[in-house]
């Protein structure tokens, strides 16, 4: 993957942690179709990986990315452009679905296809001076990447209508308290806290953690249907080794180490096989 051709850069910045960065800085990190499938392969690697527990997905160059190639985007026949679709939503279901917390880095600017990807992870940093922006009305476009799913369940149906209708830039600062980002820290450390937070979230319960974030990710219709999934989920870790150690941690008095665990599901979702077949597109 890595490589002065690769429109992506991985590398593994501490013990247990996939760093991946768009590496296309002279477009701005605009993804096209070599942009989305080599993100979906670097993602397929790292989520089959064991020894990985958490995910940075960032930029190279300064910034995040200025989004969807637009220029790429042309002349499309209605088969291409269900193609270039189905393409990118390989890529959301393969972030939606990690069984490991994934971080993104928002440097410098953050638009449209990125910033919905970023919404489907779990963690947001973002550089204060950072702009993130949604212009998919700009563009005679509806909001796509999940964006219209993924947002409002963030900031809410009312913030969400308002930021998408007036496609106005926000700042790192904005996005944290509109709730778009979980820390806005100076622009020059939006790389090392991502790292240092994905270190922190490397150690959680990798078993526990999935199950929660599925259940998350598909709230329950009715609390009749979420209390049976509960049930089905604690007894899960209850008989697990995860509880176990966390159990004899709390004896001792002691930090649980729960790095020797892997989730019980997998780290990766089996539904997302397949990927690396699509179609070449643009």
């Amino acid at each position: 993957m890595d490589g002065e051709d690769s429109a992506v850069v991985v590398d593994r910045p501490a013990p247990h942690v996939t760093r991946i960065l768009i590496d296309r800085p002279h477009k701005r990190n605009a993804v096209d179709f070599q942009v989305r499938q080599a993100l979906i392969d670097a993602f397929t690697d790292a989520l089959a990986d064991p020894q990985n527990r958490a995910l940075v997905f960032g930029g190279a160059g300064g910034n995040f990315s200025s989004g969807g190639d637009v220029p790429s985007m042309i002349g499309l026949t209605e088969s291409e452009a269900r193609q270039r679709m189905r393409h990118g939503h390989a890529l959301c279901r393969l972030i939606a679905g990690a069984r490991v917390p994934v971080i993104t880095a928002i440097e410098g600017i953050g638009a449209g296809a990125s910033v919905g990807l970023a919404l489907l992870g779990d963690y947001i940093v973002v550089g204060q001076g950072a702009r993130i922006l949604f212009p998919f009305m700009k563009l005679g476009l509806t909001p796509d990447w999940a964006t219209l799913y993924s947002l409002p369940r963030r900031i809410g149906l009312t913030s969400a209508r308002q930021v998408l209708m007036h496609a106005r830039t926000i700042d790192g600062v904005d996005a944290v308290a509109l709730g778009l980002a979980d820390a806005a820290v100076a622009d020059a450390h939006v790389m090392i806290a991502a790292v240092e937070k994905a270190v922190e979230f490397s150690k959680l319960p990798l078993a526990a953690f999935a199950r929660m974030k599925t259940r998350l990710g598909r709230p329950a219709s009715c609390i009749e249907e979420e209390l049976v999934r509960e049930e089905n989920d604690q007894v899960n870790c209850l008989l697990g080794e995860e509880f176990r150690e966390g159990h004899a941690a709390l004896k001792e008095k002691r930090a649980a180490d729960f790095l020797a665990f892997a989730p019980l599901d997998g780290i990766r979702d089996a539904t997302h096989s397949g990927v690396r077949d699509a179609p070449p597109g643009k």
